[in-house]
């Protein structure tokens, strides 16, 4: 690995054998400049690069607007990260209403200034290009204009990602891209040409900062984190988060590059392994609402971490118990209700019989499967075919989530009437297509604590931890941090912890041993 200093050196070697054009000149005064800022940093710096957060007012329209553009469906929002300051080399990240993380970027010589999320959930970086022309979503935010840089190249594919509620397209082009103090030579992005969603004109952030494998980066494009590693940039094969949720401080948070701050966590982290490329993806256990188990997760669950999410998203099943239990008021449950007063003493009495929960909707002739897919928590892969399966219908999807709660509430002995009284009343908790459950402020002190199971240890969350509250008094609105997301397999069925877990705790991207590392935060 290189030490820092010689960060850019390589290539001036090579441009000096070069005539030494007008061009050339400007190209050598950028890798000149790219190359001295590390040796201008202080001697005593620990080699770690800081991204610092700031903060803004929280609204609920746009924390809906924040969530729009999911990359994995309906519901879910890519959050933007900026870059901070520590011991070392310090650039800010600014929370918007802790829905938003984001923070500033530098791409071309001389340097063209973009706010990008820092999203650990996708894997390339993108910005809007000075080409984009007929979307206008490109008119709210900063476009990259490759002839203003001498260190440009375009390499021309075109490529697209698919959102939630819309997607981005453009072409691929290699630049120099400086993150914090730090220059990356010859770093692939994708210059946008077209925004097809409002949520990028509502965004706070230009692009996005891919912090994820390269196995899920469009195109096969080198991600930035790659190239840190490559071009020996960080001390250590690691980055860290640090979300600040205080909305009384000032600072946002920070992301550290090449470690992590002492400062930023409580005792130490404790690691899980991760068990798929692509996303951030581990194993995590039990979750338990109050101090009792969902029974969900029992055999466990696939999970990853995305700074990209601003919520925790889970499949509809546990999420619907979730808002129930917190006062969630949800929509869409006609279907629920029926299956409930038509079929419910039909589930109940094939699950008495000792029929398997995975065969009860097909032997209730409500599936045409046995509907395993549906709530298996068994993932094989991020990256494989699409399902080829018949789709469950929506009463067939109601039927499965049914059968889990009465079965979660056959272990507890409860009787028949009590059991599909209770049913019915999850059905009214049912989230929206968007996922936003509104929550009563005042009951706050009256919520569950909520916990995770991740490497054996619980990690818990209060109700001031996963409620999102915007306002005071007669004003104030409160929102949950619980959003359904049923993803299909092979990616799915999946658990995300979002912006409102990792605000709690501390979070360790540890690549060059493939775990995460999870503490409190300071």
């Amino acid at each position: 690995m290189l030490e820092l200093t010689h960060l850019c050196f390589p290539r001036l070697l090579i441009l000096f054998r070069t005539p030494f054009t007008m061009g050339n000149r400007y190209l050598c005064l950028a890798l000149c400049l790219c190359a001295l800022i590390p040796s201008m940093i202080d001697a005593s710096s620990d080699g770690l690069l800081r991204i610092n957060m700031k903060k803004r007012a929280l609204d609920v329209n746009s924390i809906k607007a924040a969530r729009k553009e999911s990359k994995y469906g309906k519901g879910l929002k890519n959050t933007p990260h900026g870059f901070s300051d520590a011991n070392d080399d310090p650039v800010p990240l600014n929370n918007y209403m802790d829905a938003q993380y984001y923070g500033e970027i530098g791409i071309g010589s001389p340097s063209q200034t973009f706010t990008v999320i820092f999203d650990t959930g996708s894997s390339n970086l993108w910005v809007p290009s000075s080409k984009c022309i007929f979307s206008i979503a490109c008119y709210f935010h900063s476009r990259f204009k490759g002839t203003k840089s001498s260190t440009y190249t375009k390499i021309g594919d075109n490529l697209q990602i698919n959102y939630g509620s819309g997607s981005i397209s453009g072409f691929s082009s290699k630049d120099t891209v400086q993150v914090g103090d730090l220059c990356v030579e010859d770093q692939d992005f994708i210059e946008v040409t077209k925004e097809g969603s409002l949520a990028f004109v509502i965004g706070k952030f230009d692009g996005i900062f891919g912090l994820g494998f390269k196995e899920i980066s469009v195109g096969d494009l080198q991600p930035v984190w790659y190239n840190m590693i490559e071009q020996g940039l960080v001390k250590e094969q690691v980055f860290s988060f640090w979300l600040n949720r205080n909305e009384d401080e000032e600072a946002g948070g920070e992301l550290v590059f090449g470690g992590v701050d002492p400062k930023h966590f409580i005792g130490e982290h404790s690691y899980v392994p991760v068990t798929r490329k692509g996303y951030w993806q581990f194993n995590m256990g039990d979750f338990l609402i109050g101090n009792q188990s969902t029974g969900f997760c029992e055999g466990g669950c696939a999970a990853i971490v995305d700074s990209g999410t601003s919520l925790l998203a889970g499949p509809t099943t546990v999420i619907t118990e979730i808002n129930y239990a917190i006062g969630g008021e949800g929509v869409l449950s006609t279907e629920c209700k029926t299956l409930v007063s038509e079929y419910g003493d039909m589930i109940w009495d094939l699950l008495v019989s000792g029929v398997t929960p995975g065969k009860v909707c097909s032997e209730a002739g409500l599936c045409f499967s046995d509907g395993h897919q549906s709530v298996s928590s068994n993932i094989e892969t991020v990256v494989g075919k699409e399902n080829e399966g018949l789709k469950d219908t929506v009463l067939c999807e109601a039927c499965q989530m049914a059968v889990i709660w009465m079965q979660n509430q056959l272990r507890q002995k409860g009787t028949k009437e009590a059991v599909l009284s209770y049913v019915d009343k999850l059905c009214e908790s049912i989230p929206s297509p968007a996922g936003e459950s509104v929550i009563d402020c005042n009951t706050l002190s009256k919520m569950p604590n909520v916990s995770f199971t991740i490497g054996g240890k619980l990690y818990t969350l209060t109700p001031e931890q996963y409620i999102l509250k915007t306002g005071e008094g007669m004003t104030a609105v409160c929102i949950s941090g619980f959003m359904a997301l049923d993803m299909p397999p092979p990616t799915g069925p999946l658990w995300i912890l979002g912006d409102v877990f990792m605000g709690v705790y501390h979070t360790v991207f540890d690549y060059g041993n493939l775990q995460l590392g999870f503490a409190k935060s300071a």
